[in-house]
């Protein structure tokens, strides 16, 4: 009797094996292939609708570690969205910051004056 137990064990042992070997193999990537801006399309933009300023005063590891553990199916998937939410936020930025700048002078004095010093020479 003893070996036609073992038998039972062995089959059940490979038949779970086998179970186990084909749903690993079952499971893909979803997100594999897809450009930044449709994983954003397809998991953000339902409360977000936009990307801008959602990266705004966030470092890029906190925010790679969010997307992954929340809307992101893989590593590779939440660095692409963290890359994709700064490029966004730069570029939003960018602008404001030129338009905030005053105007550089071309050159410090003007062609037409001499150069002068900024107070009074003091006579003796």
């Amino acid at each position: 009797m003893l070996p036609a137990r073992s038998g039972r064990s062995l089959l059940a042992l490979a038949a779970s094996a086998v179970l186990a070997c084909s749903t690993a193999s079952a499971q893909e990537n979803l997100d594999a292939g897809k450009p930044p801006q449709k994983l954003f399309a397809e998991g953000c933009a339902s409360c977000h609708r936009s990307a801008g300023g959602l990266a705004k005063g966030r470092f890029s590891l906190p925010l790679y570690l969010f997307l992954q553990k929340h809307y992101a199916s893989n590593a590779s998937s939440a660095w692409a969205l963290t890359s994709y939410l700064e490029q966004v936020d730069a570029a939003r930025r960018a602008p404001a910051r030129a338009a905030a700048a005053p105007p550089r002078p071309s050159s410090i004095w003007s062609q037409r004056s001499p150069p002068r010093p900024p107070a009074p020479v003091p006579t003796r």
